[in-house]
């Protein structure tokens, strides 16, 4: 298990937390918790405001196979995948290479990028994954495990070893290691159920016997915009 960014190429984008911590409620946080229409594509204040491909994940997955030896006819699985934007690129990054996704979002699977369909399933990354143990040469988790509770969560991760061949995996996960980075969190966050400071991390790891990979998404004073 090591701590590696492998979203180090992924682009910065500009966060004006102010504004949603102003406009931020109950009900905003209840729609995008839907993870429809509003949450990927609505306005900016109930998730991402436009959530369309630019090619932006060819980088990442370029790193991801380089990282995992990754080659034709072996298998990679990406849980939290959204409308499929990095199962695309890493089959467009390794032609022959074998990549799937899931997520709990119809919305997103109705949207996916056209290369995917047939590709991504529907489903919650907490309950039994439906592939055979060790069937997956790498899988990802990005940005998703902490949308759940803490025993969902055990859960994912527990799944995401059975189906992970030699703990080849991957799990991002919002974080902060300060209570000002705290603070900025919450103000933005809408989704995340289970947050912790690196260290608390850490331990759920080791609670569901997960070894794989690891990184944090952090939410900077310099990374937000001013109003």
């Amino acid at each position: 298990m090591a701590e590696i960014n492998l979203l180090r190429r992924y682009p910065k984008g500009k966060r004006n937390v102010q504004k949603r911590a102003h406009a931020k409620t109950d009900e905003h946080v209840r729609i995008s918790r839907q993870y429809g229409f509003e949450y990927f594509d609505g306005d900016r204040e109930y998730g991402y405001g436009g959530y369309r491909y630019d090619g932006r994940w060819v980088a990442i997955a370029e790193d991801m196979i380089e990282h995992w030896h990754l080659g034709p006819g072996m298998r990679v699985l990406d849980l939290g995948c959204a409308k499929g934007f990095l199962v695309k690129d890493l089959m467009k990054a390794m032609p022959g290479l074998e990549a799937f996704g899931l997520d709990i979002s119809e919305y997103a699977m109705m949207n996916c990028e056209p290369e995917v369909v047939g590709r991504l399933h529907l489903g919650d990354i907490h309950d039994k994954l439906p592939f055979p143990d060790h069937s997956f040469d790498a899988v990802v988790c990005l940005n998703t495990l902490h949308n759940l509770k803490h025993a969902d969560a055990l859960q994912a991760l527990r799944e995401i070893e059975r189906v992970t061949r030699d703990s080849k995996a991957y799990v991002q996960v919002d974080s902060y290691r300060n209570e000002e980075e705290r603070e900025l969190f919450l103000e933005w966050v809408l989704t995340a159920y289970t947050h912790h400071y690196p260290d608390g991390w850490k331990k759920l790891f080791d609670e569901a016997g997960y070894k794989g990979d690891f990184y944090w998404t952090l939410i900077l004073g310099e990374d937000t915009e001013s109003q």
